[in-house]
């Protein structure tokens, strides 16, 4: 009788094989400085076959009770003993039956299973294997012989977990330890199981081990790091093991463990979707792997260096988490410099309390209304009168939190009536306090400058990659800093140059996230405009942002309703854009005739103002100038009339058109077709000087849909539109639901969706003929 462990039908065991150890080569310098032994250990890989690792399955059971001398008599009997179908699982520390009756009425414990194997001889029993226990043997036979393998090697993989929880729970002498542990983890290395379980419980292991004994020594902490490394290699430590690295990376960031060992880890992890809310050790863990990597000698080169290797050496990085992932690291990292202030915001000023002024809670007095930098016709002259009526500045400390408040008699009384308001004000604008009237200043501790001044200087690596740019912008859109970091004038100095690369993008998707996230909350754009807690450089930044490539009207493009960003310039940052006009800025001239021409303006008071702005510089004058020679052509176009009629040949283009426009006088057109020419939404400039205009047919040419949300701005007396088989999308066609005048609109063999159609339907209350054949709402 030959009993032998192997494979699917008593196949040789199997072979394994060497690769290079993860470490690579050290010379026993680095060894000693380390503390810990060379790592010359091979990670090993099984050949063969592979299985999942059981949790429980159905399976014959056999149990002989007998002296081990009868036990090949027994066997090779011709008659065996009777078998029992049992639904069988395997436990942590034993093996059970679902249904405890006949031989398997009492679990059997793994600790009194003395070996495991499997029977490969001619008259055994097919697919059976052997557990030896103490006074008898229990038989387990399989469907199959994969099944068998796989029985056996889950059972062996139990047995012997088993049996180092309980060796490694109790250690004496920490030599053993870890010899113990190498032997753990090569076994999981060269187990043939496939399962996640199979890395993760000696993992598991260790970390609880590491748990339960903080006496350890430097070196220790060292030699253990370096044993499990193979496992780290494919799978994420668990949170206790987290915080010994952490501790390891805090205490020792110059150890080569943190480079060799750690960065394949930490690699892992930001390539990988992962949810640190659920895992927040896990960002901790990287947080301060950064951090020791900002330990070393060349400091934030080493950083630079790991962030380019995160995104690879090709314009476009092949790791979409990678990217969110480093800015939940950096905005945790930036969010933990200001937690002491965060955490006593009960005796600070609040939101509320800085824009209205505040007092200590002790000596709290009536509220002080403090004079925010709002948009005013007056705004230069302001200045001069309200430091006449200053009083005496009051200056309130509230833990590291200096707030300087100052009276002033000559508050208004919209002032006064925003004080009372119970309601919690827009951050940006309980910041947004002239600098010569308030401060806000705080100061960190060493560690926390430090931790700041790394994690800035890595939003600002971030930015300086062309593909991750777009979603840094989105991620960074909604402003997520707390109000302390805003208030913190280094950070908001080192922050700018990351603001500043979104407003040299040129690209839509960049760009637009200076704005606000949704209406009724400020963005980028107004924390860095003049008057803003951030701005320190007389609005070039703002100006930038405006122009974004000396082009005023790509941003305007962006908000995709010129009026609207408009108006809200002129509600919000009117005094602002003046200033920087009157200091010669030609985006802002552009955008004070911007306003004229459109008439953003409603009071005469205001415009004569803006007028006498635009008249006090060269450029301002001569663009003023431009502008009334336009209007004054409008108006001669509109007083002439002309056609009311008009078609264009077919592949005429968007320069034809302009010239064709801009030879003769089109004030009376009414009905213009433009049906299989060439034209782009290039030509829609022009299209919107055309006042009179309320048919218009734009079959089958390539006007889109930047073109569409222009003339939904302008051409609001429009009746008839025909969009057939022109490339416009859903979002050029919502911007219709401002044309209320529209009668009848042709949508056919176009990207309109059902819920667009539907939305159009119910905005367009005038709509009596549509055609949607042709598209998904059709």
């Amino acid at each position: 009788m030959d009993f032998t462990g192997g494979s699917g039908g008593g196949s040789d065991r199997r072979q394994i094989e060497e690769s290079k150890p993860l470490l690579g080569e050290m010379s026993a310098t680095e060894g000693s400085k380390m503390g810990a032994a060379r790592c010359r250990r091979p990670l090993l890989h099984c050949n063969g076959m592979r299985y999942k690792l059981l949790q429980e399955g159905d399976i014959q059971v056999c149990v002989i009770r007998h002296p081990r001398t009868f036990l090949s008599k027994i066997l090779t009997s011709k008659f065996l003993r009777r078998w029992e179908p049992h639904h069988v699982t395997l436990a942590d520390n034993s093996l059970a039956s679902a249904t405890p009756i006949g031989y398997m009425e009492n679990s059997i414990s793994y600790s009194a299973i003395e070996d495991v194997q499997l029977l490969s001889w001619e008259n055994a029993p097919k697919y059976c294997l052997q557990l030896t226990i103490p006074g008898g043997t229990v038989l387990l036979q399989a469907a199959n012989s994969y099944l068998r393998d796989q029985w056996f090697h889950s059972l062996q993989w139990k047995k012997k977990i088993y049996k180092y929880k309980k060796v490694l729970s109790n250690p004496s002498r920490w030599e053993v330890v870890l010899k113990e542990i190498r032997t753990l983890v090569d076994m999981a290395l060269n187990s043939p199981l496939q399962d996640d379980s199979i890395h993760q419980a000696p993992l598991e292991i260790v970390s609880k081990l590491l748990s339960e004994n903080t006496n350890l020594t430097t070196q220790d902490h060292e030699s253990i790091i370096v044993a499990i490394a193979p496992l780290l290699e494919n799978n994420h430590p668990p949170p206790d093991l987290c915080e010994f690295f952490c501790k390891h990376c805090r205490e020792r960031p110059r150890s080569m463990v943190v480079i060799e060992v750690f960065t394949p880890v930490v690699q892992r992890i930001l390539k990988h979707n992962m949810d640190f809310g659920k895992c927040p050790r896990l960002r901790l863990f990287t947080q301060e792997y950064i951090l020791a990597l900002n330990e070393l000698n060349a400091g934030m080169e080493v950083v630079k260096k790991f962030i380019h290797s995160m995104h690879g050496p090709t314009g476009q990085c092949p790791h979409p988490r990678v990217l969110p992932n480093l800015v939940a690291v950096c905005l945790a990292a930036i969010y933990s410099c200001y937690e002491e202030f965060i955490n006593s915001r009960d005796n600070s000023p609040s939101l509320k309390e800085i824009r209205n002024g505040c007092q200590q809670q002790c000596d709290r007095k009536s509220n002080l209304p403090l004079r925010l930098l709002h948009t005013s016709p007056d705004l230069v002259s302001q200045e001069a009168t309200l430091s006449e009526s200053r009083l005496k500045s009051v200056i309130v400390t509230s833990n590291e939190i200096h707030v300087e408040v100052e009276r002033n008699n000559t508050a208004n009384q919209k002032m006064t009536a925003n004080v009372g308001n119970d309601s919690e004000p827009n951050l940006i604008d309980c910041l947004m306090v002239s600098p010569t009237c308030s401060t806000m200043s705080i100061e960190l501790s060493a560690q926390a400058d430090r931790i700041l001044g790394c994690y800035v200087e890595i939003l600002k690596m971030l930015s300086d990659y062309d593909d991750w740019r777009p979603a840094l912008a989105s991620l960074l859109q909604p402003i997520p800093f707390p109000k302390e970091a805003l208030a913190h004038e280094k950070f908001t100095k080192e922050l700018k140059y990351v603001i500043q690369r979104f407003a040299e993008d040129p690209r839509q998707e960049v760009h637009s996230c200076l704005l606000s996230v949704r209406a009724g909350k400020d963005g980028w754009f107004q924390l860095y405009s003049p008057g803003g807690v951030a701005c320190d450089d007389d609005g070039e930044l703002f100006a930038s942002m405006v122009r974004v490539c000396n082009n005023v009207h790509i941003l305007m493009g962006s908000c995709y309703k010129t009026k609207k960003f408009l108006l809200s310039l002129a509600e919000n940052k009117l005094g602002p854009c003046m200033l920087l006009a009157l200091r010669g800025n030609q985006t802002m001239v552009e955008i004070l005739c911007l306003m004229l021409e459109y008439n953003i303006i409603d009071n005469n008071d205001t415009q004569l103002q803006i007028i006498s702005t635009l008249e006090s510089t060269d450029v301002g004058k001569r663009m003023y100038e431009q502008l009334c020679d336009r209007q004054r052509e409008l108006k001669e176009l509109q007083r002439k009339g002309g056609p009311t009629r008009l078609t264009l040949p077919s592949k005429s283009t968007d320069a034809d058109l302009a010239r064709l426009l801009s030879s003769g006088s089109f004030g009376n057109l009414e009905n213009l077709s433009l049906a299989f020419t060439n034209v782009t939404s290039a030509c829609a400039e022009h299209l919107i000087k055309l006042p009179s205009l309320k048919q218009l047919n734009l079959w089958s040419t390539q006007f889109g849909d930047a073109g569409l949300r222009l003339l939904s701005e302008h051409l609001t007396m429009l009746q008839v539109l025909n969009l057939c088989e022109t490339p416009v999308t859903d979002a050029g066609l919502l911007a219709l639901s401002s044309m209320k005048s529209l009668c009848s609109l042709n949508m056919n063999s176009t990207k309109l969706s059902a819920d667009t159609y539907e939305d159009l339907k119910a905005k367009l209350p005038n709509l009596k003929e549509v055609d949607v054949r042709y598209t998904e709402a059709w």
